[in-house]
């Protein structure tokens, strides 16, 4: 019996689908949990599993075509079965027959190159003049070889003067000693392996093939919704930001010891301490894993953490579940996992959703501190840095530290300055005294 591809749900709020990219065509056999076809959401990209065997029949969206929610993009069945039914129930009647060609058809007018929406190059380097036929020198030959002596070709190379702007006054007008001894600085030339001055290389056509190019780009369906939310966030949330430095000497020492005990899949990153660390505080200041309703303040049940992740296509958040309540160890696996299959298009759709705290992390990019924007309807996001070599002072001796710069933004409709401080001492004591991770 064929079965239906039709474009899925990945979200309560998915309305519609874009179908990125077939990963299979008509003709290829196709087994139950295989990836058919990648679609493109407000949120991810993320391949799309067939539910049923046979053979991929018939492809009816083509790539780069948006459609609603349940309409039918493909059909897979056996190679010799009968798709009138199921075509038809979904609305896709037989093909209609093409019209007849017209008796005497005019050939058609030329037609300017349409340039596609998605990328329409505009060229903005004005078009450089004809070069000039060149000169030749007073003192050249005709094969374009400059008569100097030996003696002042090493003046000329120690004085920086360019001989081809001198005139010689030798026999034969051979430059000459005292032609390159008087060269004034007009004529002086810069140093061979050292940039031309900034006026010529600011000519028309004097720069190389790499000329920027001006670009309109139809922004992807994920930018276009990370504009919205991000707009809608700065204008209707109130933010404000609080900042701690955190000694990351014990937590750092920690993660060494642990990586050693663990395979590659299992090793933990500063990310997972921070998570970790974050999650346990958020079990104490539900105000901060909270959001604003349209009638009540919403204070979670449950601490589900997002973790932003940046993919060529823009920002995306995967959510680990329950994150107060699993092992350090857990949360390094999960996290890994979830991150890499987002960055492969294979994140489930629940894993894209329902986070309630939202962790933010450039220290990877040896970012020192910066503030992140809240992702409604959550009520903070953390934003954590790199962690930095640094001297600190310990019982009144400077000594080498570690340290790391953590910065809250929240809701000032949920939550106050007071009880954002305290999340953060919370997070700080829980990571200077990592051991508490482990608990």
């Amino acid at each position: 019996m064929a079965t239906k591809v039709t474009m899925p749900q990945m979200g309560f709020d998915m309305t519609e689908g874009k179908v990125a990219r077939w990963l299979k065509q008509v003709g290829d056999p196709i087994k139950q949990g295989e990836a058919v076809v990648e679609i493109e959401t407000d949120k991810v990209n993320i391949e799309s599993e067939a539910t049923g065997n046979g053979v991929l029949r018939e492809i009816l969206v083509s790539d780069g075509t948006t459609v609603p929610v349940g309409t039918m993009i493909a059909i897979i069945g056996a190679p010799d079965e009968d798709l009138t039914a199921i075509k038809a129930e979904a609305g896709f009647g037989a093909p209609a027959e093409p019209a007849a060609p017209a008796a005497a058809e005019a050939p058609a007018k030329p037609e300017a190159t349409k340039q596609t929406p998605s990328a329409r190059t505009i060229e903005t380097a004005p078009t450089a003049a004809p070069a000039p036929a060149p000169v030749q020198a007073g003192n050249g030959r005709g094969d374009g070889r400059i008569k100097a002596s030996p003696l002042a070709k090493r003046i000329a190379q120690e004085k920086g003067v360019s001989l081809a702007q001198l005139t010689g006054t030798g026999p034969g007008g051979r430059i000459v000693k005292r032609d390159v001894e008087t060269a004034t600085p007009a004529v002086a030339a810069a140093p061979e392996g050292f940039a031309q001055p900034i006026a010529a290389m600011a000519q028309p056509g004097r720069l190389g093939p790499s000329v920027l190019k001006a670009e309109e780009v139809t922004p992807t369906k994920l930018r276009q919704t990370i504009a919205k939310r991000m707009v809608a966030s700065k204008q209707t949330v109130p933010h404000f930001y609080v900042t701690s430095e955190i000694d990351m000497e014990a937590a750092m020492e920690l993660r060494g010891k642990l990586n050693t005990l663990v395979d590659e899949a299992g090793k933990i990153s500063v990310n997972d301490l921070v998570l970790k660390a974050a999650a346990i505080a958020l079990t104490h200041f539900p105000g901060i894993n909270a959001s604003f309703g349209e009638k009540a303040i919403v204070r979670h049940g449950t601490v589900n953490l997002g973790i932003a992740v940046a993919l060529e296509q823009g920002l995306i958040t995967v959510v680990v579940t329950d994150t107060d309540r699993k092992p350090l160890a857990q949360i390094a696996r999960e996290a890994k996992d979830i991150v890499n299959r987002a960055k492969n298009g294979k994140a489930r759709p629940e894993e894209l959703q329902g986070s309630t705290f939202t962790v933010s992390n450039l220290g990877m990019f040896d970012v020192e501190e910066f503030v992140a924007i809240i992702n409604p309807p959550e009520a903070a996001i953390l934003a954590v840095g790199s962690v930095k070599d640094v001297p600190v002072v310990k019982d009144g001796q400077i000594v080498p530290g570690k340290t790391m710069k953590i910065t809250l933004s929240a809701d000032h409709r949920v939550t106050d300055g007071a009880e954002a401080a305290k999340f953060l001492q919370e997070v700080k004591q829980n990571l200077e005294e990592p051991l508490r991770l482990m608990i």
